[in-house]
């Protein structure tokens, strides 16, 4: 965002300059009149985008997927480590494994967690879970013990998929779980080329040779393959799922305090992926898509937008297991010409960096979307220079199954950046509360709040923090402050606890943030708040440098000629690297609770 040039405070400042506190009360009443901006965002919709989408044409999840897999039987649905899997045999997989669960007694409306990262066995167990009539518990493979006995405590999980490499931490996190099955799995298991012998080298150079397996003791883990073998002997007794049956526990609000598990529908998420589909069916073709899939597929983003609307495509996904290791990256996309590509800001910039993506030929890109944290304009400007193509920005979050809005997916319209994350999408509408509880009108600021078919049911087993965010009439507070413009497009100000108060002014960190990401020698930077006995806080800044004679002077003379003032930096860190989420968002949270600790300290 760009700074106004006269008033010392904009009016996205003077319109929200109490909105952090404001929540209390606005989201447990309902706002007063219904303001100007209902609606407005119909007229901006591509032409052949329908206002409204029907959701009851699929029961449930698994009638999708069915759909999918007789209609794409032949064609290839992943790759993963040079190996392909077709839709057809993603199905007979999924089904044997949703044999083997019921067989082991595992009931609809159980829960069961999945700890695997974006290989084969991730998709094979997500429909199988599902195809059982299961509740999906998604799980970060990289948790620590504490996180991975919270999640599973809180969930009642009574079974766990796990990754090998990770079994140790499921063994150490299991006392005072409900957990009863443990089934691992290794790299290999999947990559099925006759008697498999690719996948057994891989597995056995992984145990023995590079060492990546620690050592732990499950008795009770039954291996993924017998698993499969049990189940392609049994017959899958069918599961009635209705719209209102969970679907995915999916946990959010790690980095803010305990997480909590969105429960989010089979309705919650059809809706969402019929939403996505009447918004681009016009606008891609009916070729094969290949999208490149770096993010985690148990990541709500990567598992709605990659695994689920792309299949709805008869798409074909590129996994990547390990998006920060940009060389066997590199490596394993060097022979790929992809048409779709989804990522976070900080994953677009290590691409940029990287020799080799920047030279490689884009002629066949169609689709650059992001999604997750806000997309730098430098970064979405130096994407554009390298590949010819622009990043078409979307907003959404956990507890929307994700997706809120989205721009144009208009592939002859290669308009410069504008930092829009879009229009609300069909069946969704948007209204933006003032501190007041009052709606917002056009042009004025306030809390982003949704209502529609993909808004989650609530809070597994938390109904005090599902009031905090949703109101009587089904309006979900987001915690994103933001704006909408008289053509109906949304721009998102900053998230509202990250906002800093510097002499009662409101400073947004992401303002900050572009403004120094702009700025050539600097390869990523994170803005937070710092308390001040006189300012209330000042802003400090942590920067990644892209060039190592880079100063903090130089960053803070960059700073003034583009920034007010009060929102020009104080404190500026040199850092090796920054604390970011498993999708590559900077935890600003991370170094806020650092300085505090410093300062209580000192």
């Amino acid at each position: 965002m760009t700074q106004p040039a006269q008033s010392p405070l904009s009016p996205a400042d003077q319109a929200s300059s109490a909105v952090h506190a404001a929540h209390a009360t606005g989201a447990t009443r309902a706002a007063s009149a219904a303001p100007n901006t209902d609606g407005i965002w119909y007229a901006s919709y591509p032409h052949d985008v329908p206002h409204d989408i029907d959701v009851g044409q699929y029961e449930s999840i698994p009638q999708f997927f069915d759909e999918c897999v007789a209609k794409f039987r032949e064609r290839v649905a992943y790759v993963s480590v040079g190996a392909n899997l077709t839709y057809g045999e993603l199905g007979r997989k999924a089904t044997a494994f949703a044999a083997y669960l019921q067989s082991i007694g595992v009931q609809p409306g159980e829960r069961v967690a999945i700890m695997l990262p974006n290989t084969f066995q991730y998709p094979v167990s997500l429909f199988g879970v599902l195809k059982a009539g299961g509740v999906v518990v998604n799980v970060n493979p990289l948790y620590t013990v504490r996180e991975l006995a919270h999640q599973l405590k809180d969930s009642g999980a009574t079974t766990i998929i796990v990754f090998e490499n990770f079994a140790k931490t499921v063994e150490d996190s299991l006392p005072g779980t409900r957990i009863q099955n443990v089934i691992v799995t290794g790299l290999g298991d999947l990559l099925a080329d006759g008697l498999n012998l690719k996948g057994r080298l891989l597995n056995f150079m992984l145990r023995h040779v590079k060492k990546m397996v620690p050592a732990y003791n499950l008795p009770q883990a039954v291996p993924l393959l017998s698993a499969l073998a049990t189940g392609y002997t049994r017959p899958v007794t069918p599961v009635r799922l209705a719209h209102n049956d969970i679907a995915f526990l999916q946990y959010t609000g790690g980095t803010t305090g305990v997480a909590k598990g969105a429960m989010l529908t089979h309705k919650n998420i059809i809706a969402n992926l019929l939403q996505a589909k009447a918004w681009s069916e016009g606008q891609l073709t009916g070729e094969i898509e290949t999208v490149l899939t770096p993010l985690p597929l148990y990541h709500i983003y990567s598992l709605t937008v990659n695994a689920l609307i792309f299949m709805g495509l008869g798409g074909r996904n590129i996994l990547i297991a390990n998006p920060r290791d940009m060389k066997r990256v590199m490596m394993i996309i060097r022979h790929e010409k992809f048409t779709g590509m989804t990522a976070v800001n900080t994953l677009y910039n290590a691409f940029l960096d990287n020799e080799e993506f920047c030279k490689r030929d884009f002629s066949n890109l169609k689709l650059a979307m992001a999604g997750g944290m806000a997309t730098q304009k430098s970064v979405a400007e130096r994407f554009k220079a390298v590949t010819g193509k622009p990043i078409i920005e979307g907003y959404g979050l956990t507890e929307c199954s994700p997706i809120v809005s989205m721009n144009p997916v208009d592939l002859s319209n290669m308009r410069d950046f504008e930092g829009s994350i879009g229009l609300p999408a069909p069946s969704t509408q948007v209204r933006f509360r003032k501190d007041d509880g009052s709606w917002a009108g056009i042009g004025e600021a306030g809390e982003l709040c949704v209502k529609g078919p993909q808004v989650m049911k609530g809070y597994w087993n938390r109904p005090d923090e599902t009031a905090k965010v949703i109101d009587d009439e089904g309006w979900l507070a987001t915690g994103d402050i933001g704006v909408m413009d008289s053509r109906g497009f949304i721009r998102l100000i900053d998230r509202k606890k990250d906002m800093i108060l510097v002499s009662g002014f409101n400073v947004y960190p992401n303002e900050i943030e572009d403004v120094i990401a702009a700025h050539p020698d600097v390869r990523e930077v994170a803005a937070i708040g710092v308390p001040d006995e006189s300012q209330g806080e000042r802003v400090k800044v942590f920067i990644v440098k892209r060039n190592p004679s880079l100063t903090a002077e130089q960053v803070i003379a960059h700073c003034r000629k583009n920034l007010t003032g009060y929102k020009v930096p104080k404190l500026v860190e040199f850092r090796d690297e920054l604390p970011q989420t498993n999708v590559g968002k900077i935890l600003r949270r991370a170094l806020r609770d650092e300085e505090l600790a410093k300062q209580k300290a000192a």
